[in-house]
């Protein structure tokens, strides 16, 4: 399809950093007097051309390039005929879709028809979702599929169960089209890195931006870090493997409630135990509440399954023990003046001026929010993700 000079324009701009806010889209264009209705209009021709694609996460619109020219296999398992039928013309064309309805069917059908992704009900025929989900990715001939789990069944428990086994994402029902063809066509076809909703938050360059928003904000904004406590021990004592689960299974109950509740509100990751929330008081407050209240309930969960009996699950008396670390989320809002003054100290020690503000680094940030002496460290090399336990400054362990 032949593009007009300034969805070319727009199309260059995205292709030359693979990924970027709509925020700094419409700066750039507004640099090169291109009017917020035409950038509008280049951007809805390039998706439908399916040239970009965006996602909205953390409270901000990102565009994605995407690979031409290739066909991508998606398997929908869902019983339900009609429910399936809206799945495969949710993702639209591009795509080699099966279909099938019997969980009994699932694994034959992996491994024959190698899909690159597969979109899983929890409850089928047979077979449940989590257990496909769980052969899926336990498997080396298969486990390099994309799982998508979709399921009307209360998220708390199987949400926590789906990221513990594998699946990359995990959407309630009634579900969304728009999401569910967004996240098929970026998980497939994002150019560079490999798409990880926890990862692919905002990154350091738009969190510097917030931070700078924040500071020249009303009384009503507020910034803030949210902390996953004693996640270290939590890995020490059950697994690397195990605290990031914890950590993805907050990743997305915040995306969610953002999505659900509070859109304007902003969250970031910056590689340790604790995620940057952002926004108006209020709005900031009713996501942090929701994440904890949500967080507690699966508690429980998380216990039984690793080997605690019902009988023990005393909450408060097992996390006091030493056999569990007591996890728990903690919410600290940052004063603007502190943010400032840890600012002045970094750009002291870059050489920048006095009261500058760039682009800082993850590490930057850390220093910035005050959690610097953290337990954890998130590293990412090429298309997988790593955590490593150890006090800032140590050598991660192996």
């Amino acid at each position: 399809m032949a593009l007009d000079s300034i969805s070319s324009d727009i199309l260059s701009i995205i292709n030359e950093k693979q990924q970027i806010t709509y925020d700094e889209l419409s700066d750039i264009a507004f640099s090169r007097n291109i009017s917020k209705q035409k950038l509008d209009t280049a951007l809805s021709e390039l998706v439908d051309g399916k040239t970009i694609a965006s996602r909205s996460s953390g409270g901000i619109q990102t565009y994605y390039t995407l690979k031409q020219d290739e066909i991508n296999r998606v398997l929908i398992v869902e019983d339900d005929k009609s429910i399936n039928k809206l799945m495969a013309l949710s993702i639209g064309k591009g795509f080699e879709i099966r279909q099938i309805y019997d969980g009994g069917e699932a694994m034959g059908m992996v491994r024959d028809y190698k899909p690159q992704l597969v979109i899983l009900d929890l409850m089928l025929p047979n077979k449940d979702g989590l257990d496909i989900c769980q052969t899926i990715k336990s498997d080396s001939e298969t486990n390099g599929s994309i799982v998508i789990l979709v399921s009307a069944m209360d998220p708390t428990n199987n949400r926590f169960k789906g990221i513990k086994y594998g699946a990359d994402y995990y959407i309630k029902k009634p579900f969304d089209p728009n999401e569910l063809r967004n996240l098929v066509t970026i998980f497939l076809k994002k150019k560079g890195k490999r798409f990880d909703p926890l990862i692919d938050l905002p990154d350091e360059e738009r969190i510097s931006k917030v931070v700078s928003e924040s500071l020249d904000s009303n009384e009503d904004y507020e910034i803030g870090a949210l902390s996953i406590e004693n996640i270290g021990s939590y890995a020490r004592q059950l697994g690397e493997k195990n605290a990031m689960v914890i950590i993805r299974l907050i990743s997305q109950l915040l995306q969610d409630l953002i999505k659900n509740k509070a859109p304007a509100v902003f969250v970031g990751f910056i590689n340790t135990e604790s995620f940057i929330i952002a926004g108006k008081k209020s709005d900031v407050s009713s996501t942090v509440d929701g994440v904890k209240s949500e967080f507690n309930a699966v508690l429980p969960f998380m216990l039984q399954d690793a080997g605690y009996r019902s009988i023990d699950l005393n909450i408060e008396s097992l996390f006091e023990s030493k056999e569990v670390p007591k996890l728990s989320l903690a919410y600290n809002k940052i004063e603007k003046n502190d943010i400032k003054k840890r600012m002045e100290e970094i750009n002291k020690d870059k050489g920048a001026q006095k009261g500058e503000i760039g682009s800082y680094t993850y590490e930057e940030l850390q220093k910035m929010f005050g959690v610097d002496n953290f337990d954890i460290k998130i590293t990412r090399d090429g298309s997988s993700i790593r955590l490593h336990v150890g006090k800032s400054g140590e050598e991660p362990e192996e």
